[in-house]
């Protein structure tokens, strides 16, 4: 009945040992399974009206464990319920429902990659005006009000649950209409991971009078005072716009953005979207680091997961030695999981042949999920189909400085 969703932080919903529920999680199972059965639209319209309301009673009162209970049991017993769920979970993460007006978070994902690290964290005052005129000029509808957070965010430093969405969400909308912010948690935001590819995000939150449009793309042109356009234009105008003004807080490194959307979206666009990213950064390292030709590389591709693919691993090794010296994780998203993974083994071969790859070897084994239990890292599959560690040889040059 309706698109299967995933969360930005992909879920890790594998045959959960599953809790009891407490009277709220039976609640939201019960909505979401009327909701999942629905035949009509008024149907759908009283489920998802009563299923909100709930949603939004314990998302305002900050607790997460009946919601997380409720998509653990219907992820494993009732994937259509599951679904629905967890889509209306995320619409009343990032909107807000004010009365006379509406509010919608939204994120403009960057992509970057560089030998460096990348850089997250507070925004510059003249950077945030800047993006927030561009975001005004290109994205907005006409009488918007909008309002951005001072930061520039790492995958990991983005909101962990969607109470926390949900109030920074709110927060955002009352300062875009001029109200004080509500007394928030202050979250410490964590250490980035250091990846040589990686996606930042700035957030910002649209509010518009109910029913009035939202996006420059919803304007009919006789209702707006600006000139109407397509998401594609408006896209092209807010990368020309905006890539300069990025491109000065993140020194060194090669970017470019994706469209700001709806804030779920978005992160799901930006997770597909970083994965080439990945691996031409990988290669760029190691060609640095060992000084070798993409020629010289022989890159070792397999699938790994519990009873189905859920990623792709690939370790990249010299000519004639199996010692994987670096590897990429390629996750797979929503129905590429599956029967549908061969189309992105077939992606991923398709860009290291684009990528001058020397050799790429395709093993069709399901590898299990394996991590170095030391560190953490993923073990990677050698050209004889063993799980090794990746490393650097030791002649291997050093990795670059901290840029900022």
């Amino acid at each position: 009945m309706r698109p299967i969703l995933q969360s930005p932080m992909k879920r890790a919903r594998k045959k959960p040992s599953l809790p009891r529920l407490s009277r709220d999680a039976e609640r939201l199972v019960a909505l979401a399974q009327g909701l999942s059965a629905s035949g009509s639209m008024l149907e759908d319209g009283y489920w998802e009206n009563k299923l909100g309301a709930e949603l939004a009673r314990l998302l305002d009162l900050g607790t997460d464990v009946a919601l997380d209970n409720a998509l653990d049991y219907l992820y494993a017993t009732l994937p259509g319920a599951y679904d629905v769920l967890i889509e209306l979970a995320e619409a009343h993460a990032e909107s807000i429902d004010l009365g006379e007006h509406q509010a919608l978070l939204i994120a403009a994902p960057v992509l970057a990659s560089s030998k460096y690290a990348i850089y997250s964290g507070s925004l510059r005052d003249d950077a945030a005006d800047t993006l927030l005129a561009h975001l005004y000029g290109h994205v907005a509808a006409s009488d918007t009000r909008m309002a951005i957070a001072p930061y520039l965010y790492s995958l990991d430093q983005l909101p962990r649950h969607f109470s926390e969405t949900r109030e920074l969400t709110h927060n955002l909308a009352r300062r875009a209409l001029g109200a004080a912010p509500v007394a928030d948690k202050k979250r410490h935001l964590p250490e980035t991971a250091p990846l040589l590819a990686d996606t930042r995000y700035l957030l910002a939150v649209l509010v518009a009078k109910s029913g009035a449009p939202l996006f420059r793309w919803q304007e009919q042109p006789k209702a707006a005072p600006r000139e109407a356009q397509n998401r594609e234009q408006a896209f092209e105008r807010w990368r020309a716009q905006a890539l300069p003004t990025l491109q000065s807080l993140l020194t060194g490194c090669v970017i470019d953005v994706l469209i700001p959307d709806a804030y779920h979206v978005s992160c799901r666009e930006s997770d597909r979207a970083i994965r080439p990213y990945g691996i031409r950064a990988a290669l760029a390292f190691i060609e640095s680091a060992l000084n070798l030709d993409a020629q010289q590389v022989r890159a070792i591709v397999a699938p790994f997961g519990n009873e189905q693919p859920e990623e792709y691993r690939i370790g990249l090794a010299r000519p004639h030695d199996a010692d994987i010296v670096h590897g990429v994780v390629w996750p797979l998203y929503g129905r590429e999981e599956g029967t549908e993974a061969q189309g992105a083994q077939d992606q991923i071969t398709t860009l290291l042949r684009e990528c001058h790859v020397g050799e790429v070897i395709l093993l069709d084994q399901l590898f299990p999920l394996e991590y170095c239990e030391d560190c953490g890292a993923p073990m990677f599959a050698d050209p004889s189909g063993d799980l090794v560690h990746a490393e650097l040889p030791e002649e291997a040059e050093p990795p670059a400085a901290h840029l900022h």
